[in-house]
């Protein structure tokens, strides 16, 4: 297959093959690297659906912060979610002083994998410094809830 580069935005009357969602900014190379907008939580409180549509939260607190995800609902319409949607979150908390704490909301679940083994797939916290980095995937078992994993 040819490759094509575009300079500026790109639109289809008739949709694209292999869609991507959410609010992906930057360039997406060869590499399938993906550069994302991040948004700023530095204190404990509720992320808003808008806020984890960005994939990627930064926290520069000096103090310890809970970053309580929205609803499954809320999410899901954010995202335009639908059963089997998948969805990696970023917590980088590599310029913060204190742990970084993410917990789930109504409809959303941790994963079996996550319960079962706390200090891994189900690790909630992220470290400060240089350590202080997170992936979590959000599987949605319907438009309105999804299963929560850490998955780095």
């Amino acid at each position: 297959m040819a490759s094509t580069t575009f300079s500026g935005p790109v639109t289809s009357t008739n949709g694209f093959i292999g869609a991507l969602t959410g609010n992906v900014t930057g360039n997406i190379a060869g590499s399938g690297s993906i550069t994302h907008t991040p948004t700023a939580i530095n204190a404990t409180a509720t992320a808003t659906a808008a806020q984890v549509a960005t994939g990627y939260i930064t926290s520069t607190s000096v103090g310890t912060v809970t970053i309580t995800l929205p609803t499954g609902t809320l999410l899901g319409a954010a995202l335009g979610a639908a059963q089997g949607t998948i969805f990696d979150l970023y917590v980088d908390n590599t310029a913060g002083a204190s742990v970084v704490t993410v917990a789930v909301a109504t409809n959303g679940i941790l994963s079996s994998g996550a319960a079962d083994t706390p200090g891994s797939f189900g690790d909630l916290t992220i470290a400060a410094g240089v350590t202080g980095l997170a992936r979590f995937t959000l599987m949605f078992s319907s438009a309105t809830a999804y299963v929560f994993t850490r998955t780095a």
